[in-house]
């Protein structure tokens, strides 16, 4: 019978054990990131993992809804939720528990995220999320520094060739709204530049004309940041279009101002992804196949409040990272004392019994003459 039973290693779907020195190395980049932060002002807020559905799910939170894990509370009876996202229960703690506190109002957070699914290329559902909020801060620099402090926090971490891809996800929806544009044309037209099919985007709007015209135009300049904004300029939008562009202009400039060097990319008819954003988002991609690092942007919190924010996913960071030596392992025999030698980095491994010895207990160092010396291993 106890053949039958499950391999007590096998996990869920989406859900792995993460082992030394991996779980050590996330820790550590999440820490130093976390430390960037600080320095910039943000305050840290730890949120519950769980919380009621009506105010985990409010706002910004409907955007993740369907990937929220839901259970019923025993003791109070009603359904609980596990958070998908942070970046939504900051919204709650800056609108109710900070409500009083002064605006803008900087915070960060770490923490784990359940998902109900991955997806094909992240197929993970417990993931990690460290991240920034500006709550209040309504100006295109409060956009810039959230942007820019996540680089800086890459950058601490020895992540230093990114680019960041900024995207605006309410230009489509404003040209469709001033065009008149009806729901079968707006599905359409959505399915198409979502598979970046510009010749079936050419072929709607020509139907159409009018102010989608500029469509395949802005399509095709996605791209380097100053091609993308000079087909804005030269595009003719209707005021609010006009206005979404020439704030991505004023939250570009205030980007450029701050990190000089950064590659910035721009597509203006990008929109996937971005359920909640009202205005820039951001997406920092790694140098090299290693992919997606953080994304965020310009949101409404709660109470109608202006904010934005970055959010970094640590795991991916971990790949893009310069892998660092672990902590040396300093054998200590039963009765030595290593307090000095931890001051001096080394992870001192104490002997308990006889039969512990440093191969056995996977030291790196043993004491010879009060001196800690590198274990010769035999190819």
């Amino acid at each position: 019978m106890t053949d039958d039973l499950p391999n007590p290693a096998l996990l869920p779907a989406g859900l792995v054990d993460l082992l030394p020195p991996e779980a050590e190395r996330e820790a550590a980049l999440v820490e130093a990131m976390m430390a960037v932060f600080a320095a910039h002002g943000y305050e840290r807020v730890k949120p519950p993992l769980l919380e009621f559905e009506d105010s985990l799910l409010a706002g910004s939170g409907a955007a993740v809804a369907e990937q929220t894990f839901r259970l019923m509370d025993p003791v109070s009876q009603r359904m609980m939720g596990l958070r998908a996202d942070t970046t939504p229960q900051v919204a709650r703690i800056a609108a109710t528990r900070l409500g009083a506190e002064a605006r803008p109002l900087r915070l960060c957070y770490a923490g784990q995220v359940l998902r109900v699914r991955g997806t094909q290329l992240a197929p993970s559902r417990q993931l990690p999320q460290a991240g920034v909020e500006m709550i209040g801060g309504a100006a295109p620099a409060a956009d810039a520094e959230v942007a820019t402090v996540a680089v800086e926090a890459l950058a601490a971490i020895g992540v230093t060739e990114v680019s960041l891809d900024v995207t605006l996800p309410t230009m489509v929806p404003a040209l469709l709204e001033a065009a008149g544009a009806d729901a079968p044309l707006r599905q359409r037209l959505a399915r198409a530049l979502d598979r970046k099919d510009s010749a079936a985007v050419a072929t709607l709007v020509e139907s159409v004309g009018g102010v989608l015209a500029v469509l395949p135009g802005l399509m095709a300049a996605a791209g380097p940041a100053d091609g993308a904004l000079a087909a804005l300029e030269e595009a003719h939008l209707p005021p609010a279009a006009h206005a979404i562009a020439e704030n991505a202009a004023a939250v570009l400039a205030a980007i450029r101002a701050r990190a000089p060097g950064l590659r910035i990319t721009l597509d203006p008819v990008e929109f996937r992804g971005f359920r909640y954003h009202t205005g820039v988002a951001f997406t920092l991609y790694g140098p090299g196949m290693s992919g997606e690092l953080a994304r965020g942007g310009r949101y409404m919190s709660q109470n109608e409040e202006p904010a934005t924010g970055m959010s970094l996913y640590p795991d991916a960071v971990l790949r893009a990272a310069p892998v660092v030596p672990p902590r040396p392992r300093l054998f200590v025999p039963i009765g030595a004392d290593g307090a000095e030698f931890r001051a001096q980095g080394f992870a001192t491994v104490a002997a308990l019994a006889p039969e512990d010895t440093p191969q056995r207990l996977r030291c790196t160092h043993e004491l010879k003459d009060g001196k800690p010396v590198p274990l010769v291993t035999k190819d």
